[in-house]
């Protein structure tokens, strides 16, 4: 079980009534809180949840509204998004009763600053590498408008330009990265078709795809539902149509794609992870139709290409800069 449930267990009697489980684990928490709801962004973990639990885990960007007991959080990785979440919860708590969980390394303490924000704040446990502290919200604000906390940006690349809304939470908040620059000036030559744009964050690549090759059809994939919210708008204040889909890696994927274009994730909370590129580099072939390209941007130092050559076909380099490299391969 995730260290951040154990200590939660570790105080269940203050979790025995109708608590709402903001971004938890995919464990058995819900199974030693039989009366919790949980609330999830994650679409791999929500699956897995509701898998286990039916009916009692939403996934959205907004807390559901009930008669909640209390509220807890465990802590994300953003700071941003942090703050949306808990006034969202200490907007929708009936009680005014809040806590935070999270991992010390992870930033447990500072996101205790952000939680007094709301009202009196106190630590209640300190164990597994993790802290659990308690707020009672001293005055509810309103809920957050999560469009309006979207920071607009403008990208060009190639002759064209796009204006990117980011909400909290996604990747490369409020700016461009430095590889999705470098990806996006090696979109060129694309044979017309179905394109996915893999881990689409804010749909920088997604929407660039769409309004350079308007003739094809583009699926912009990500397991996060800020990220799907952030590219929907991102679409429609370029006033483009394409399909965003919340899913778990490449296997929520449609097949025959003409092209994948992505800059994978490479790391996830405070940990490094590299499982969903190696699946989608393994498993890009079953989702191209002959022919069909993949086209990635990643740090240098990522031993990705026998990867790619492995399951996909030879690859080469289409541009360096900045310790990125874009590979391209075509499936055989």
């Amino acid at each position: 079980m995730d260290p951040r449930s154990q200590v939660l267990l570790r105080n269940a009697e203050l979790f025995s009534g109708q608590v709402l489980l903001a971004g938890l684990p995919a464990d058995e928490l819900l199974t030693e809180l039989p009366a919790a709801q949980g609330w999830s962004w994650h679409a791999g973990e929500y699956q897995q949840l509701i898998q286990r639990f039916p009916e009692r885990c939403v996934f959205s960007t907004q807390a559901p509204s009930a008669e909640y007991s209390a509220g807890v959080l465990f802590l994300p990785k953003s700071r941003e998004l942090t703050e949306y979440l808990l006034q969202e919860l200490a907007a929708k708590i009936p009680s005014g009763l809040l806590f935070l969980v999270g991992e010390k390394r992870a930033g447990a303490e500072r996101a205790a600053k952000q939680l007094a924000a709301f009202g009196r704040t106190s630590k209640v446990d300190s164990a597994r590498h993790c802290q659990l502290w308690r707020c009672e919200v001293q005055q509810k604000p309103q809920a957050p408008d999560l469009d309006a906390l979207s920071k607009v940006f403008s990208v060009s690349a190639a002759e064209q330009s796009i204006q990117v809304c980011s909400v909290p939470g996604v990747f490369s908040h409020g700016r461009l990265d430095v590889g999705t620059q470098l990806l996006l000036e090696c979109l060129d030559d694309l044979p017309t078709g179905h394109y996915l744009d893999f881990g689409c964050g804010a749909g920088v690549v997604g929407s660039f795809l769409q309004k350079t090759y308007p003739k094809s059809q583009v699926t912009l994939l990500d397991v996060d539902a800020f990220a799907v919210h952030s590219s929907q708008l991102t679409l429609a204040a370029n006033q483009l149509e394409a399909t965003t889909l919340a899913g778990d890696g490449i296997d929520a994927a449609p097949k025959q794609l003409t092209a994948i274009i992505s800059n994978p994730p490479f790391h996830q909370g405070v940990h490094t992870q590299y499982e969903t590129t190696e699946t989608l580099l393994r498993q890009a072939a079953e989702h191209l139709q002959p022919g069909g390209e993949l086209r990635i941007v990643a740090n240098s130092f990522l031993k990705y290409p026998p990867l790619i050559e492995q399951h996909l076909g030879p690859c080469t380099v289409l541009a360096e800069r900045n310790g990125f490299k874009v590979y391209r391969a075509v499936r055989r």
